[in-house]
């Protein structure tokens, strides 16, 4: 990942009064979540495209200086595969669980809390922000255990995927502390365990368990795709737990979604108002969301 600057959006043709019409529109969004947490789950291609980068970097600035608290969690599957490659190691999934040895979890530590949790930081704070990293570690955030992940089919069945970790609790302090900071706060999703150990969590399961403990407003999961689709590739704008069961139970979701869907229902289920899966890949997608009235991607009902 690479930080570019590439020129602002060219809005010389809009009328004065036009624009001021779109912020008029906006006013309503941004009284409504003043003062509010929201957790924005970033991967896919806004991540390594420069040009989504910059804009879900401005877009992060503009959140938190209207008053809105935003709170990154980031993923990193590509650049980690990247590095295992390079060092001669072949990734392995388990029902879209990377499967983590002692050295994979090395090379994971480096590329999540080193690499890409900087650059994110870099582009927060070049487009005039002050982002702060953080793994499970800082402040005693995220106490995780070794994961115990059921067959799918059989449940009776075990898989052992090393150190990936489970969430054992969350202590949100050191985010709220840099909140009330005007800090945006950026977080690896990086437990330790009892004995110290380093564990590898999911990115979207701490961003949903974050959102859940900091009673965050919504919580904006970032993909590659427009949201959650049927079989038929249509977009599902909404979706209930039922509705979920039938489709996993279909193989409509499956893979990385699996997980995915798991955090977001359970944050939709204790109380985070709004769950949203979003597409990445459209520039300024969190500001089209957050501060638009179009329905955008797929939300996550609780009942």
């Amino acid at each position: 990942m690479t930080s570019t600057h590439h020129t602002p959006v060219d809005v010389s043709h809009v009328k004065p009064r036009e624009k001021a019409e779109l912020l008029a529109q906006a006013l309503p969004y941004i009284r409504k979540y003043h003062g509010k947490t929201m957790v924005i789950k970033y991967g896919g291609n806004a991540m390594t495209d420069p040009a989504l980068q910059q804009d879900f970097a401005e877009d992060v600035v503009l959140l938190k200086l209207v008053g809105i608290n935003p709170v990154v969690v980031h993923g990193g599957g590509p650049q980690i595969e990247t590095l295992l490659q390079r060092l001669g190691k072949k990734g392995q999934f388990i029902q879209g669980m990377r499967v983590t040895d002692a050295e994979t979890m090395e090379v994971v530590e480096w590329v999540l809390a080193g690499e890409v949790q900087q650059d994110i930081v870099g582009l927060i704070n070049a487009a005039g922000g002050k982002a702060v990293g953080l793994t499970g570690r800082d402040g005693a955030m995220i106490r995780a255990q070794k994961l115990r992940l059921a067959d799918q089919k059989d449940p009776n069945l075990e898989h052992d995927v090393g150190q990936v970790g489970d969430i054992v609790s969350i202590d949100p302090s050191v985010v709220k502390a840099l909140q009330d900071d005007a800090f945006i706060p950026v977080v690896s999703p990086i437990g330790f365990g009892e004995n110290n150990e380093s564990y590898n969590i999911n990115a979207d399961v701490v961003a949903a368990k974050l959102a859940t403990v900091l009673q965050a407003e919504k919580l904006l999961m970032l993909t590659n795709i427009p949201g959650v689709l049927d079989k038929a590739g249509q977009l599902l704008t909404e979706l209930t737990p039922r509705r979920i069961d039938e489709l996993v139970e279909d193989g409509t979701i499956s893979g990385g979604m699996l997980p995915k869907i798991a955090g977001a229902l359970d944050a939709a289920k204790s109380g985070v108002n709004a769950v949203h899966i979003i597409d990445g890949r459209v520039p300024h997608a969190l500001l089209l969301e957050v501060l638009g009235n179009e329905p955008f991607g797929t939300m996550i009902r609780s009942h």
